[in-house]
């Protein structure tokens, strides 16, 4: 069974980004490429200013979910184009997980859709986009649980 993770892209503030979630979700990076750690192809070169971006990096939030991000490059025709197409949605365990993420992940956030709150589906719920532009879902369906 395949698993699920998110990767998320940035306008080159991808390394704050993931200093940020790393101490949000109490994680070690697992790894933190940079584009001037690829071997030199002359179809694909690298400004001498995009070399410390970060190309890839991972973090694990828990044992089965990966978080994972890049800078992209306007050199490379990559363009973040950010939206509310996809959020990162986490599904907690407890109202105190919810309430612990939704101060940490949306300290400065952009905007803010719904408030942690609760609502007719979930004990306690919030959307919003944080400050780097990442829009996130946090929910606790508690005894609201909904059986599939």
């Amino acid at each position: 069974m395949a698993r699920l993770h998110a990767y998320l892209n940035f306008e080159g503030n991808c390394e704050e980004a993931f200093q940020f979630y790393t101490e949000v979700f109490n994680a070690k990076t697992l790894n933190v490429t940079r584009f001037g750690d690829m071997p030199a192809d002359p179809n694909y070169p690298v400004a001498d200013e995009d070399k410390n971006k970060i190309m890839n990096t991972c973090i694990m939030i828990n044992e089965d979910t990966m978080l994972l991000g890049s800078d992209c490059l306007e050199s490379f025709n990559q363009k973040v184009n950010f939206g509310n197409s996809t959020y990162v949605m986490l599904d907690t365990a407890s109202a105190d997980e919810a309430k612990d993420l939704y101060a940490k992940l949306s300290a400065d956030s952009k905007l803010m859709e719904m408030e942690l709150g609760e609502t007719f589906w979930a004990e306690q719920f919030a959307s919003f986009q944080d400050k780097f532009g990442i829009f996130w879902m946090i929910n606790f369906e508690g005894s609201k649980k909904m059986e599939f």
